[in-house]
């Protein structure tokens, strides 16, 4: 089969790798579609620890059962539509035991820690698969995943109805983060520098959008979440924060970055922070999410490329242009949408 192939940081590749077979309690998936995140540039360039290489990449997908392993369980059949949790468990570790998978001690994900889907196949476990209901599209169900990381997200940081929210970054993480926040119940302020980005933040319901949270100075929040992984955009948020607020750090920065928040300030005014990481229990509320149409998906699907094109698909999401890129294995015409 044909698949994205990192050998090793800095060099990738489309190429012929062997068809994967579906060992105790896997399926194989013919992938329908699968998205490009901020994590598929650390694994491109080397900057996320786990990943071993080489490794096909790609775990925001969703595709159509192809092959059943021994042991899957009788419910499942050839040709059932999924789209797919990509969070790997072990299930015996301290974390995993206290209800905490996503910070196992042995944690993996398909596609960060083995073979993923950006290729025309991939074998995953049962367990992680989710029925698509009718109508439900590869890409709709391509983008659950990304949801799925948000809606852990809004439950680690609490919403009440009634709240002023700001949200760091237009990006699809900040533009989904957005419009669950504003479900809850939240007025939802968005910062970002890119305009085309902030446009599509009003259309989506923010109250007000900023290019710089300098101009918010005046105003205070009753929360905050940094959908950026950047260090000033992190500040930036913890500061406008009021007495009794909470802030959200939920993009990923590197390992290396350090933040400046006062102490003081955290002690004085009973601030909260807290972090989220990945997917916790949350990939059947995001499925339910979409399918009910809560999250406007064709506000965020911009871009689809073909496998082959896989190394523009990257370049495209290092542009900042356009915002959900996925690529689609089974071929198709490439496609931009200007919004």
């Amino acid at each position: 089969m044909r698949a994205a192939i990192v050998d090793q940081p800095g060099t990738i590749r489309v190429g012929d790798v062997p068809d994967p077979k579906p060992a105790e309690r896997q399926v194989v998936v013919k992938v329908g579609a699968c998205g490009i995140c901020g994590t598929d540039l650390h694994i491109a360039d080397g900057h996320f620890p786990p990943t071993p290489y080489p490794i096909v990449p790609g775990h925001e997908f969703a595709g159509e059962i192809v092959e059943l392993g021994p042991g899957v369980p009788g419910d499942w059949r050839i040709g059932d539509r999924v789209a797919v949790d990509p969070s790997l468990f072990c299930g015996y570790c301290t974390p995993c035991r206290s209800g905490h998978g996503n910070l196992c001690a042995n944690w993996g994900a398909t596609g960060d820690t083995v073979d993923g889907a950006f290729a025309e196949y991939v074998a995953v476990p049962s367990a992680n698969c989710y029925r698509m209901p009718e109508g439900m599209t590869w890409q709709q169900g391509a983008l659950v995943e990304p949801v799925s990381c948000a809606v852990h997200g809004v439950r680690r940081v609490g919403v009440e109805a009634g709240e002023r929210f700001l949200v760091m970054g237009a990006g699809t993480m900040g533009l989904i983060m957005q419009q669950l926040l504003q479900r809850a119940g939240a007025s939802v302020t968005v910062v970002d520098r890119n305009t085309a980005r902030l446009a599509r933040a009003t259309e989506l319901g923010a109250v007000a959008v900023a290019g710089d949270a300098a101009d918010l100075a005046d105003e205070k929040f009753d929360a905050a979440a940094d959908c950026t992984g950047a260090v000033p955009a992190i500040e930036a948020a913890f500061d406008a924060l009021r007495r009794g607020g909470r802030l959200l750090v939920f993009g990923v920065a590197p390992e290396e970055a350090r933040v400046a928040l006062s102490p003081f300030r955290i002690y004085n005014d009973e601030i909260t922070v807290v972090g989220s990481m990945a997917v916790l229990n949350s990939f059947g509320t995001a499925l339910d999410l979409v399918a009910a149409g809560a999250v406007d998906t064709d506000a965020l699907l911009t871009d689809t490329l073909s496998l082959e094109r896989y190394p523009d698909a990257l370049a495209l999401m290092r542009s900042g242009a356009g915002l959900k890129v996925q690529v689609i294995p089974g071929g198709g015409n490439d496609a931009h949408t200007a919004r």
